[in-house]
């Protein structure tokens, strides 16, 4: 490792322990509840990962990596207002989060012509892994979609099973992206997730099956609700 990129790994292992930081926080409220729970420090810690490794991305010139923020970014600040932290936030810091990555956006599509040149025409990258990585990125952002639908759904954060079978997938394919890139920062921050990803959807279907046998409680698992909701209605 050169010395001039010491620093730039340094931002991008700093994104990824916000990032291992907010799974390993969640897992252990999880075990605790023996319910799945999507804790606002949860949310909270992913707005920091998410600002860090958007800059790493850019500083890396890896398109794979950026491309995976943008939408993410935005659930997470979704999901701190319906927990209610978002309205205790000052309003300066809100407008500086929400435009921020607009900014950044427009700043780094100014010239269409090398942008393309700068992310998708590159020697070190071919295109086929450029796109392979891109798929783990697309399909790790879309857990995140799913989980806004979802919570839409409901009427309030949860992070549903179905979101962390997404995340077990499109994680495989960012550690295979990140051993063939070299990339210590992807192959170590995806690989600490891998545990939690499986305990919360080890603990998220025991929840669904105690409702689905007539002995689930009140605290059990949001998909155990809406399993319950789905048991109602056939029977009506």
């Amino acid at each position: 490792m050169q010395a001039t990129s010491i620093w730039i790994y340094g931002i991008g292992f700093l994104a990824q322990f916000f990032f291992s930081a907010r799974m390993l926080y969640q897992w252990i409220v999880t075990e605790k509840a023996k319910r799945i729970i999507s804790p606002p420090l949860f949310w909270i810690l992913s707005i920091f990962g998410s600002y860090l490794l958007f800059i790493y991305g850019m500083l890396r010139n890896d398109f794979a990596i950026i491309f995976g923020q943008f939408i993410a970014y935005y659930i997470y600040l979704w999901n701190l207002n319906m927990q209610g932290i978002w309205k205790r936030v000052a309003v300066v810091l809100r407008v500086i989060l929400i435009l921020t990555p607009l900014v950044a956006l427009v700043f780094l599509m100014r010239d269409m012509e090398a942008f393309t040149l700068f992310f998708f025409r590159q020697k070190n990258i071919p295109l086929w892994l450029l796109i392979f990585g891109s798929a783990g990125q697309v399909l790790f952002t879309f857990r995140f979609i799913y989980q806004w639908i979802y919570s839409i759904h409901l009427h309030r954060s949860v992070l549903p099973i179905g979101f962390w079978i997404i995340s077990l997938l499109g994680s495989g394919i960012i550690v295979a992206y990140g051993i063939i890139r070299h990339d210590p920062v992807l192959i170590l921050g995806q690989s600490v997730g891998f545990v939690a990803y499986v305990r919360n959807i080890m603990i998220g279907l025991q929840a669904k099956g105690k409702v689905e046998s007539g002995k689930g409680g009140k605290g059990d698992d949001d998909n155990a609700l809406c399993a319950d909701s789905a048991l109602r209605a056939k029977s009506n």
